[in-house]
């Protein structure tokens, strides 16, 4: 009998579960925020629709295999292709631009390293239909606002940006031919992995010059935008790019993310399908994985959906974010109940049943013994299941729906309890439920 999951799954218990579940809810708080609306697909698809996207090679990465019907499937590693696929069966009648997100969980068989495992579930936004970079500076804040809503700061995370044409113009400027350019491209998605030496031997061995290198190396160091235009700005190519580059920096200084912002031209994203201004989130001590990156792909929904519409989008995991959040001590804690309800010794159930009915009505998350136990075991219990209050029914509660409330523990944060509020008013049920509806929230906002 198997004793645990397979390797590179997880078991979600209810603390881990907890925690999967606060993620979600922050991302679609977020997105929800700017606006986004949620979609899904199925988790199983046609083998072809991740092929014709990254060729026969990533294969080997998939769960794929022959359904009964004869058909080659794969569980989903990514959320583009069927996104790709929905677009493309609707495009005429979407409203322009597209602005979705999905959760889905995604899957790949390879080897399990820090921060990845072969199951995860990622947050995908994506705008559909706009060239403008105000909807690449838009993507951007909506991941970094999703950062400020888990607790994160500038301190702790920052973006990396960089343009994908501004490179490929630089590049040509340094005397790299078109035939050269996915070759160098991918030793400097490198750079940062691999010793300087080895890099430049790479790009030597690609045909570059001695000179043509150390400037590559240069502005891999990190120039600013106007550093590159009194450099470079002769050419009219590099010149076009980094004016959309001082109007992307000016979007998300009025989006309030600016500060969070740096360029770092060795961020190309190594797939081969963005074409434009690409980011990715990083914590700023460099102890994790990127936690997200993304960017603009305006040539891969007609690759792989026939319909030829710019596009960009971002995916962001629950693996390193987790890790990440659990490194600052932001974890979140297992709900808790907010009652405890228990009778009086020899009291009746029925009456520690109705009084928790009408509480969870009220919208109050309620737990009682479903059995009789001693007020002092009931109390442990109550304790032990992390309770706010403890509510006794009195003997009369039949008739006068009297009631005691004590407190079990005090939440942080939460301000005057229930049993201060409650003091001036009548003990009963009914008071209880009156002060639960006029809190905009049961714990941590004052009841």
């Amino acid at each position: 009998m198997a004793q645990g999951a397979l390797p590179g799954f997880r078991d979600f218990y209810p603390a881990e579960f907890a925690q999967r579940a606060y993620i979600a809810r922050i991302w679609r708080e977020v997105a929800r925020r700017y606006a986004f609306i949620e979609y899904d697909g199925p988790p199983l698809e046609s083998l072809d629709l991740y092929t014709k996207k990254s060729s026969d090679e990533i294969v080997g990465q998939l769960y794929n295999f022959t359904d009964k019907g004869g058909r080659d499937v794969a569980l989903r590693p990514e959320m583009t292709p069927t996104l790709a696929r929905m677009v493309a069966a609707r495009a005429n009648a979407l409203r322009k631009p597209v602005r979705w997100f999905s959760l889905p969980q995604l899957f790949r068989y390879e080897r399990q390293q820090k921060g990845r495992l072969r199951e995860h579930f990622q947050l995908n936004v994506d705008i559909i239909g706009e060239t403008d970079v105000t909807a690449d500076a838009e993507l951007l804040a909506v991941a970094i606002d999703i950062m400020r809503e888990f607790g994160l700061s500038r301190d702790d995370v920052r973006a990396r940006v960089s343009d994908r044409r501004l490179l490929r113009a630089l590049l040509d400027r340094l005397g790299v031919s078109e035939d050269q350019m996915p070759a160098v491209f991918g030793v400097i998605d490198k750079f940062e992995r691999q010793p300087r030496q080895i890099s430049s031997e790479k790009l030597e061995a690609l045909g570059m010059s001695p000179e043509s290198r150390e400037a590559l190396f240069r502005l891999m160091e990190g120039l600013t935008l106007d550093a590159l235009r009194a450099q470079y700005g002769d050419t009219p190519a590099i010149a076009e790019r980094v004016a959309d580059l001082e109007r992307y920096y000016a979007y998300l200084q009025d989006l309030g993310v600016a500060d969070f912002v740096q360029l770092d031209l060795s961020i190309v994203r190594g797939l081969a399908y963005y074409t434009g201004i690409v980011f990715e989130l990083f914590d700023a001590r460099g102890e994790f994985r990127a936690i997200c990156g993304g960017g603009r792909y305006d040539n891969l929904l007609n690759s792989l959906g026939g319909v030829d519409l710019p596009a960009l989008g971002f995916g962001m995991g629950d693996v390193v974010l987790g890790e990440l959040l659990k490194a600052r001590g932001l974890n979140v804690a297992i709900a808790e109940p907010d009652f405890w309800v228990a009778a009086a010794e020899d009291g009746d159930l029925r009456d520690v049943i109705l009084a928790t009915t009408q509480l969870r009505r009220a919208g109050a998350s309620v737990e009682y013994a479903l059995r009789p136990q001693s007020l002092g075991k009931q109390r442990k219990a109550a304790f032990s299941a992390g309770a706010t209050y403890f509510l006794t029914v009195a003997p009369d509660f039949a008739e006068h729906q009297t009631v005691q409330v004590d407190e079990v523990q005090h939440v942080e944060g939460a301000g005057g309890s229930l049993v201060e509020r409650l003091a001036p008013m009548p003990k009963t049920l009914a008071s209880v439920i009156s002060i639960i509806r006029d809190s905009k929230s049961l714990i941590g906002s004052a009841i």
